[in-house]
């Protein structure tokens, strides 16, 4: 790393943090895969799909720091979400990247102020730049953190759209794969877009790379107005006639790549390390149940490993409906839960709250005016029928 590299990011006036939307200066926010810590703004990579298009900051391309790592691990830790132990964190995944030269210095340095606290969260690093084994040896040498290098990869070799050479990331990913010891490195397969990155050889060299690493996830596009604005702006291929809350995955696509990932039918993992959601690859590759508590969610966990199904069926467990009313409550819910063998159904709460219930229960907890639909959970309607199926019989 060069000597301008290990120089602390420059602060952002508080003037300038006023200027940012809300959201982008609240350096936490709770999404589904954890507490996301984002003290870091800004990235160079212009992936046009990229969620800083939602933050009205895709045109900040260098990278600031809006308070220290210090600063920034004790309003993590003191946040009214955060349980030691147990909150699963995601780290510098909502405006930059946090292995890029000048930002990485900031990521190792906030791993070792929480791994110095004794904490053993999972957290969670995600990444399409270059890692080179003295960035292993780094993560490596952590002790208490539940870590996970989750490296993206789409194949996607349109420059408007993708202009990061896709050959950096699978780079990446053998170089950790190879070097890993405390950590553990995901396949983070996304966005897969039909007519874009799909082809049978497009899906070969997936599979492939995924042998070099611990799990896999797949995953389709998160396809906003403000990401769509910025295709047709730039003379982008529109790839949907709409835009969706969720991400879209075809049902076609999915069932393309279970197919070309179906193993023997004695298998003990008969597509292999393969998920759809991203906690299920984490807490399979650290040995333990989805702290999500997806296993309620039948469909979602018809290809995964017969010991995971174990795992996860052995902590599964739906929380006293007293205790969820009484928690909800405190949180703002607006009616009593509905408490069903997939969910827990809530009125009036924001996803924060909600997501805050479900990984201190490990059990799904979902808004009743944003339903999750059976083969759907989670994903856009778009390209689903109400008549698709599930995994190819192993």
């Amino acid at each position: 790393m060069s000597a301008s590299a290990r120089r602390p990011l420059p602060l952002l006036t508080p003037e300038q943090v006023g200027a940012l939307k809300p959201k982008l200066a609240d350096v936490i926010e709770y999404r589904k895969s954890g507490l996301s810590l984002n003290h870091v703004i800004g990235c160079p990579l212009e992936c046009g799909y990229c969620i800083r298009h939602l933050y009205a900051n895709f045109e900040m391309k260098v990278p600031r720091a809006l308070m220290s790592d210090e600063e920034a691990v004790e309003a993590l830790t003191s946040h009214r979400y955060f349980r030691p132990h147990v909150t699963p964190v995601q780290l510098f995944n909502k405006a930059t990247d946090p292995m890029l030269p000048v930002v990485k210095q900031h990521t190792f340095n906030t791993l070792r102020l929480l791994d110095a606290r004794g904490l053993t969260n999972h957290v969670l690093v995600i990444t399409r730049w270059r890692v080179d084994p003295e960035d292993c040896a780094v993560l490596n040498a952590l002790r208490n953190l539940k870590v996970t290098v989750l490296v993206t990869y789409s194949g996607i070799t349109h420059p408007g759209i993708e202009p990061v050479d896709s050959n950096i990331a699978a780079s990446s990913l053998k170089c950790l794969y190879e070097n890993a010891k405390t950590y553990r490195t995901i396949f983070y397969w996304r966005p897969i877009v039909p007519g874009l990155n799909d082809t049978d050889e497009h899906l070969a060299t997936a599979k492939a790379l995924s042998e070099h690493a611990h799990a896999s996830v797949f995953t389709g596009l998160f396809y906003r107005d403000e990401i769509a604005a910025y295709y047709q702006e730039n003379g982008l291929p529109n790839p949907y006639g709409d835009t969706a809350r969720r991400k879209i995955m075809p049902a076609d696509t999915e069932a393309r790549i279970l197919d070309l990932f179906l193993r023997p039918a004695d298998s003990e993992e008969p597509w292999g390390p393969l998920f759809r959601k991203t906690s299920c690859a984490v807490a399979y590759a650290h040995g333990l149940a989805d702290y999500n508590g997806h296993f309620g969610i039948t469909e979602l966990c018809d290809i995964c490993p017969k010991r995971q199904l174990g795992l996860c069926a052995a902590s599964w467990n739906a929380p006293p409906e007293e205790d969820a009313n009484a928690l909800a409550a405190s949180l703002g819910a607006t009616g009593p839960v509905e408490m069903t063998d997939r969910a827990i159904i809530t009125d009036g709460l924001d996803e924060q709250p909600r997501y805050y219930m479900q990984h201190g229960y490990g059990f799904q907890v979902h808004d009743r005016a944003h339903p999750h639909r059976e083969r759907r959970h989670g994903r856009a309607e778009i390209g689903w029928s109400d008549g698709e199926q599930g995994a190819p019989t192993p």
